[in-house]
């Protein structure tokens, strides 16, 4: 089997175990899951929002966020099992493009 089918395969099964990332905060009640705190939950945590990151925090808007599609926020697990899957595999796509485009363009035929 080629390293590059291992690597897709890895992947793939990385993708859609992704969902275990809903489950396991939940069943454990832990709240948001390491690191992917909002100003308010790192302020509850913390006492306090460094100045950068508050100045920063409305630079970005993910364009899923919390994994999930407008308006499924409050659907059942299956639904949001489903967007975490079309997350990862979106995630995944982008930096295989952005890896692609990269590498075409520092690696020049010829040189």
């Amino acid at each position: 089997m080629k390293t590059t089918h291992k690597l897709w395969m890895g992947i793939l099964i990385l993708g859609v175990l992704s969902p275990i990332g809903i489950f396991f905060p939940e069943h454990f009640k832990a709240g948001d899951a390491w690191g992917e705190w909002g100003t308010q939950t790192l302020r509850e945590l913390t006492g306090y929002i460094p100045q950068g990151l508050e100045k920063l925090s409305g630079l970005w808007n993910a364009p899923l966020p919390d994994y999930a599609f407008k308006g499924w926020e409050e659907k059942g697990l299956g639904h949001l099992s489903f967007a975490y899957i079309i997350s990862a595999a979106v995630g995944v796509l982008l930096v295989v493009l952005a890896v692609y485009v990269l590498g075409k363009f520092l690696t020049r035929k010829g040189e």
